[in-house]
Parts: C-alpha cells; sequence; structure tokens
C-alpha cells in the first residue's frame, strides 16, 4: 500500500511556485515618471529661487496720491447742492453709456432703454449676435415680471 500512496503522489502532487516580482526590497527598480518634466514652482524653502540665486528686490516706489483719477474723484458729489442750479448730477456722469444715465428702474427698465435707444443706430447690424442676447434677455426678464411679481390684488 506503501508504494502505491508514494506512486499516486509523485502522479499528481506537483510542488506550488510562488512567482514574486522582487524578492527584496534592494531588488526594486524605481520607475521613471515624468521623463523630462522640470518643476517650475519653487518648493525648497521660504525664500524664491532661480537657479540658486536669489531673486531681485523690486525697487520701492510710492504711489502718486496726486494722480488725475485720485484727485479728481469725487468732485462732482455735492455739485446739485453747491452748483448752480442749471447743471444735473446726471449730466457730469461721462464715462457711463448714455441709456443708464438717469435710470430708476429695475434691469428690465434699463434694459428696454437700451433696446429703444440702439434700435435707431447699426448695432442690430453690426452686432447681431449681442442684439439677439439681449432680446432674449428682455424676453425672459418679461415673462419673469409679469409671472413672478406679486400685484397688490392678487395676494391675499
Amino acid at each position: 500500500m506503501e508504494w502505491l500512496s508514494s506512486r499516486v503522489l509523485k502522479a499528481f502532487w506537483r510542488p506550488s511556485v510562488n512567482i514574486v516580482r522582487t524578492r527584496y526590497h534592494a531588488e526594486k527598480q524605481q520607475l521613471v515618471r515624468r521623463y523630462g518634466y522640470e518643476e517650475k514652482i519653487w518648493c525648497g524653502g521660504l525664500l524664491p529661487r532661480s537657479n540658486g540665486r536669489s531673486l531681485p528686490i523690486p525697487e520701492y516706489r510710492p504711489a502718486n496720491p496726486w494722480t488725475q483719477r485720485k484727485a479728481l474723484y469725487g468732485q462732482n458729489d455735492y455739485i446739485d447742492i453747491l452748483g448752480n442750479k442749471g447743471l444735473h448730477p446726471v449730466k457730469t456722469l461721462y464715462t457711463i453709456p448714455t441709456w443708464i444715465k438717469g435710470v430708476s428702474g429695475n434691469e428690465y427698465h434699463i434694459m428696454l432703454r437700451k433696446k429703444k435707444m440702439l434700435a435707431t443706430t447699426s448695432y442690430p447690424k453690426l452686432r447681431p449676435t449681442k442684439w439677439k442676447d439681449l432680446e432674449k434677455r428682455l424676453k425672459y426678464l418679461y415673462r419673469r415680471l409679469n409671472q413672478k411679481t406679486k400685484t397688490g390684488m392678487s395676494g391675499n
């Protein structure tokens, strides 16, 4: 019987082989990632350095408080109180578009005014996409104001 068991073992039994990529830590090879990439951000410490040399410090230049923009800031704030009656504060707004000057209202009223002023010019032909966007926004605001705004009669 013993010879039978030894023959069966020899016929069916095979030693198991473990496939190991690297047996020891020292045998591991390091993967090369991002080959040729150079880090452009300095991560070496507190001071930024460029190739081992410190970067030049820019020369200190104090701000000029008497530039035209700073000196004339707020010059027309009290013109309606201190000035003559012929000059309205709206007429001192030189840099804003004409459809915004003196408008009191919400976005829908401002857009309506813009459309009314620009419709007679060449704006719709020169800028058809912006004109279409303006009309689309007006349509949306019109629907929103009519559907979502509560009036005095609708509320209980």
